[in-house]
C-alpha cells in the first residue's frame, strides 16, 4: 500500500470515527424525543396542562437527531442505493458507483443545502429569532443551524467515501484477491 493510500485511509478512518461518535451520541436525542413527546401528550390530555415550549422541544430534539445522525447513517450504509445490484458488484465497481453517486448526487445536494441554509441560519441569528409563541423556545437559529451541521457531517462522510473509493480503485485486482 502506498503512502497516498495510507493517508487517504487514515483520513477516512478519522472521519468515520467522528461520525460514529456523533451518531451514537445522537441516538440519545431519539430517546429524549419520545420521552418529551410522551410528557407533552400526558400533560395536555391527562392533566389539561399545555406547554408550548415542551411541544417545541420535542420537535427540536427530533430535527436535531435527524440532522446530526445523517453522517452516521451514511457511514453505516443507510442511504438509498439499489442494494440488490450493489451487493453483487466487485470492490472496484462499488468504488465507481460510490464516486459517481458522491459527485453527481451528494455534492450538488449538499452545495444547495449550504447555499440556501446559510442565509436561512444567518438571518435568524442576526435577528435573534425566537418562537412565534410567547411561551415558546428562544434562539430558533440553533434549530436552523442544524441544516449546516447536516451539510458538514454528511459532507465529511462523503469525503471518507471518496477516499476509500480512490484506494479501492488504485488496488490492482491481483492485490485485492478478486477480479475487477
Amino acid at each position: 500500500m502506498s503512502r497516498t493510500d495510507t493517508l487517504l485511509l487514515g483520513a477516512a478512518d478519522a472521519i468515520d470515527a467522528l461520525n460514529d461518535r456523533i451518531g451514537r451520541t445522537t441516538a440519545v436525542l431519539f430517546l429524549a424525543t419520545v420521552v418529551i413527546c410522551f410528557a407533552t401528550v400526558y400533560l395536555r390530555y391527562a392533566l389539561g396542562v399545555g406547554m408550548t415550549w415542551l411541544q417545541e422541544l420535542y420537535m427540536w430534539t427530533h430535527a436535531a437527531a435527524i440532522m446530526f445522525g445523517a453522517g452516521y447513517c451514511l457511514l453505516k450504509g443507510g442511504f438509498v442505493r439499489i442494494d440488490m445490484f450493489y451487493a453483487r458488484m466487485s470492490a472496484r465497481h462499488k468504488a465507481m458507483v460510490d464516486l459517481f453517486g458522491t459527485f453527481v448526487f451528494m455534492a450538488p445536494f449538499l452545495w444547495m443545502m449550504a447555499a440556501y441554509g446559510w442565509p436561512f441560519f444567518a438571518s435568524s441569528l442576526k435577528m435573534n429569532e425566537a418562537s412565534q409563541y410567547a411561551d415558546g423556545l428562544p434562539r430558533l437559529y440553533l434549530l436552523k443551524g442544524t441544516f449546516l451541521v447536516f451539510v458538514a457531517l454528511v459532507g465529511l462522510q462523503g469525503v471518507s467515501l471518496v477516499c476509500r473509493s480512490l484506494v479501492a480503485l488504485r488496488i490492482r485486482p491481483a492485490e485485492s484477491g478478486g477480479a475487477a
